[in-house]
């Protein structure tokens, strides 16, 4: 990343070039990062091509305004860290599902992350949708008290590490560095089989200073400590200011759930 692409990023941030690489700015990239750039999956559904390259990636955030899932989100953060003076691992992690299976080999993209001044290493994750605020401890065992709950690394049998929040699994991640080109078959499974959780819906959702606010097909729902409320949107035109109004993001069209044939 170049000069000119790394203060366009921080423009979509809204923050200043920080001057140190440490864990207080790691912290608020992640927290900003977070309720700015959304969680979605509109190119799936938009027939859009999803390219697992910096340029890419980075180009996705900040010359075009959208956001993206786990690989987009983490492999763009990544870049800018880096660029930052952060040094970055990219590390392959599996999604545990409800009755706690895990998903296939670089189901999700997660970080490790090391400050110039020696802090770390932090698991820093911008691409799990409802996830920590906070970067974690890589290295503790110990319960890690976030906005969003109580979460804990615990080692498994074979090496790897479990996350949960508040006991619930959220992903087991392989320790190992990674490539980023070694998530695209991973990735365009998710992006064109029936049996991706991206195919059969269609969302764009983000933290807010309060909660969160998601845009799924037609129906706007946003939560706060007070609750929950939804919205359905009547037509075409609201669901195009919706995503300009909550998003930041302009599209040409209503994105619509694709039918990427029946699941087996």
């Amino acid at each position: 990343m170049d000069d000119e692409r790394i203060a366009a990023y921080l423009r979509r941030l809204g923050l200043p070039r920080p001057r140190k690489a440490d864990a207080e700015t790691l912290r608020e990239l992640q927290l900003r990062h977070l309720r700015t750039v959304p969680f979605e999956n509109l190119s799936v559904h938009l027939g859009e091509d999803v390219q697992l390259t910096e340029e890419a990636v980075v180009e996705k955030v900040t010359a075009r305004a959208r956001g993206g899932f786990c690989y987009e989100l983490n492999g763009a953060f990544a870049a800018l860290l880096r660029a930052l003076g952060f040094e970055v691992t990219l590390l392959n992690a599996r999604v545990t599902q409800p009755d706690g299976a895990v998903g296939p080999p670089y189901d999700h993209l997660t970080l490790a992350v090391r400050g110039a001044d020696g802090s770390g290493p932090w698991l820093a994750d911008v691409g799990f949708g409802d996830n920590a605020h906070h970067p974690l401890l890589l290295d503790s065992r110990a319960g890690q008290r976030d906005p969003a709950g109580l979460y804990r690394l615990t080692e498994t049998a074979e090496g790897d590490l479990d996350l949960t929040r508040d006991g619930i699994p959220q992903f087991r991640i392989e320790t190992r560095p990674r490539a980023f080109s070694d998530f695209e078959a991973t990735c365009w499974f998710h992006r064109t089989s029936p049996l991706s959780p991206f195919t059969r819906s269609l969302v764009c959702s983000r933290f807010t200073e309060h909660g969160r606010i998601t845009l799924s097909g037609r129906r706007l729902t946003v939560t706060a400590a007070g609750g929950r409320e939804t919205t359905e949107l009547p037509d075409e035109a609201a669901v195009l200011d919706a995503y300009r109004t909550h998003f930041g993001i302009s599209l040409e069209r209503e994105p619509t759930a694709r039918d990427f044939g029946p699941r087996p």
